[in-house]
């Protein structure tokens, strides 16, 4: 296999051209090629290129999926009605049907909404980041295999070339041997 041309390794271990291939695997063979290792992945680099708001939607995502959010909300909403129910029985802030607890949860529910869909989305772009890593990865490592295995082949072949050159050298040899004998 010619390791000198990322076309030619195209066609042979991908069984298509390089102008068929994707950008992956026209990256993938290019690294063969020269011989580099696989870009760094996503989660290895360093540095955090996030924006201020992209790092207030994360935290909120994380907070926002928390038992600690779950328990620390239920128990502000167990104060919020206990407060309004007992203790202030006379000028409650928020009488029975809480209908001012109920807006505020409405709000808080349309706040955290968007800003948790906003960090799940950051989370699928990592994600598909990681997955074509990955993909690379493996593409890179099965065509280095395949690559190993011609040259396998091609060592055998040389060998058993060889061998058989060696073969009949022998045979030549026994049959003066024998033609030697008979004279």
């Amino acid at each position: 296999m010619n390791l000198h041309d990322p076309t030619g390794l195209s066609q042979r271990l991908l069984g298509k051209a390089w102008e068929h291939a994707t950008a992956v695997e026209r990256a993938v063979l290019t690294q063969l090629h020269r011989r580099e290792r696989t870009n760094v992945s996503p989660t290895e680099r360093s540095g955090d290129d996030r924006s201020f708001g992209e790092r207030v939607a994360d935290n909120v995502a994380r907070f926002g999926g928390s038992w600690t959010f779950i328990a620390s909300f239920g128990l502000f909403l167990a104060l919020w009605v206990v407060s309004n129910v007992w203790l202030l029985r006379t000028h409650p802030f928020d009488p029975y049907p809480f209908i001012f607890l109920n807006l505020l949860l409405s709000m808080l529910a349309a706040l955290q909404a968007p800003v948790i869909m906003m960090s799940q989305n950051r989370q699928a772009a990592r994600d598909r980041a990681a997955a074509e890593h990955d993909y690379a990865v493996n593409l890179k490592a099965e065509l280095e295999i395949m690559a190993l295995h011609d040259k396998l082949d091609q060592l055998r072949d040389a060998q058993l070339a060889r061998i058989v050159a060696e073969q009949g050298e022998q045979i030549a040899l026994l049959r003066q041997l024998l033609e030697a004998r008979r004279d």
